[in-house]
């Protein structure tokens, strides 16, 4: 299983169109090659390639920034002694400056295959600058670790934001070589553009499904710690909406959920009651956790957390964000007055609840907030979509 950094480091045939450019790489944290070599450091000791400028995105190059809305600062490396671009402090688009550092920009971020996920808009941005500035983009392609299922409404339009690039569903099933070719497509973008494609990546075989065995997980982002959590986080970052924790403050974030004002196991009883269909491919336990930092820090909560993993993992019957929408249910049903979502300015847009920004729409929302609303209506507007996306995506497939 070779990633795109590793194809490109090992073949000097793919690297040739490289030397005599100046090369500026976006990354993070698990920006590494197979044998944990940063990119950064990798393409610096590479023959032909000339590095003259580093980016990175959300929770910033090194992915010290705990929270959402943490900004990072540009800075130069120590050395290497390049700039380092922000593309989360002052700007997150790039600038002409930070374009005009380079010629060809190599595009290495590990995604979670999931809209909201910031990266994904990172890439769209830098596309959008470079067809403005002339530029060439390539994506060193990475796995998308929760595989090929389809999730979720489509983004509606008007609600473009950092965590809604476009139209697509919250859980899209795409890589971000695939994703640039669909954004180059949609957009309309006339932008040099090359992936630099996996070797031998099956998103369909057990165990992983999307996630090579053979290859460590290393957080893209401070909070995604495990490959449960990636599966998991189609449903669960919908929590960051709420008033309930999604674990941030534990060493399990975005793997469960919880609060000190309810009771957990009336909460699963009656989602099992209400549609235990989305309760299908995982298994789900009361857990008591309390939070350092973050929502309910220091308070005893009482929730629920997901196993999408080992043996209770089923990949075609998972279903994050129904599951977590079903959640979202059960609690209004048992405790209609109980304030649910969090009103707070969310990725730069401080006119909209945040449920609705990360859901581009409000329909999760009022479905909810239905009390006559059935599992059905929920279901007959997201299956909708999914298929229409399913069918769109076909062309820009690689895999």
């Amino acid at each position: 299983m070779n990633f795109g950094i590793d194809r490109l480091l090992a073949d000097p045939e793919l690297r040739r169109p490289l030397e005599g450019k100046r090369v500026a790489l976006v990354a993070h944290p698990a920006s590494v090659t197979a044998g944990l070599v940063h990119s950064l450091d990798a393409l610096a000791a590479c023959p032909g390639i000339t590095l003259s400028a580093a980016m990175g995105p959300q929770h910033g190059l090194k992915g010290d920034k705990q929270d959402n809305m943490v900004e990072t600062a540009d800075f130069t490396d120590p050395v290497l002694g390049i700039p380092v671009f922000s593309l989360y402090g002052e700007v997150r688009r790039p600038t002409g400056q930070m374009m005009s550092s380079a010629d060809v920009f190599l595009f290495d971020l590990q995604d979670l295959g999931c809209r909201i996920y910031t990266f994904v808009t990172t890439l769209l941005y830098l596309l959008e600058a470079a067809a403005a500035q002339g530029k060439a983009v390539w994506v060193l392609d990475r796995p998308n670790p929760a595989g090929r299922p389809v999730e979720g409404t489509t983004l509606l339009p008007g609600w473009e934001s950092f965590v809604g690039a476009g139209p697509m569903p919250m859980r899209h099933g795409m890589t971000m070589g695939e994703m640039g070719r669909w954004f180059i497509d949609h957009f309309a973008l006339d932008v040099e553009y090359r992936v630099i494609e996996m070797e031998g990546w099956r998103p369909d075989e057990a165990p992983g499904f999307g996630w090579p065995q053979d290859r460590l997980w290393i957080n893209p982002s401070p909070n995604a710690a495990n490959l449960n959590m990636a599966r998991a986080y189609a449903g669960t970052v919908m929590l960051e909406g709420t008033t309930l924790s999604e674990g941030r403050g534990t060493t399990r974030p975005l793997e469960l959920f919880g609060a000190p004002d309810i009771d957990a196991r009336a909460v699963l009883a009656e989602m099992r009651r209400f549609a235990p269909q989305w309760l299908e491919g995982c298994a789900i336990r009361e857990v008591w956790f309390e939070p350092t930092f973050h929502k309910h820090a220091g308070k005893l909560n009482n929730g629920l957390q997901l196993h999408a993993e080992g043996r209770f993992y089923d990949h075609a019957e998972f279903k994050p964000w129904r599951l977590q929408a079903l959640a979202f249910k059960a609690i209004r049903t048992l405790y209609p007055d109980y304030p649910l979502w969090r009103d707070f300015p969310y990725e730069y847009v401080f006119d909209k609840l945040a449920i609705d920004v990360i859901n581009g729409g409000p329909q999760l929302r009022e479905w909810v907030d239905d009390a006559g609303a059935a599992p059905g209506d929920l279901d007959g507007l997201a299956r909708a979509d999914e298929h229409a996306w399913i069918t769109e995506r076909r062309a820009f497939l690689a895999y």
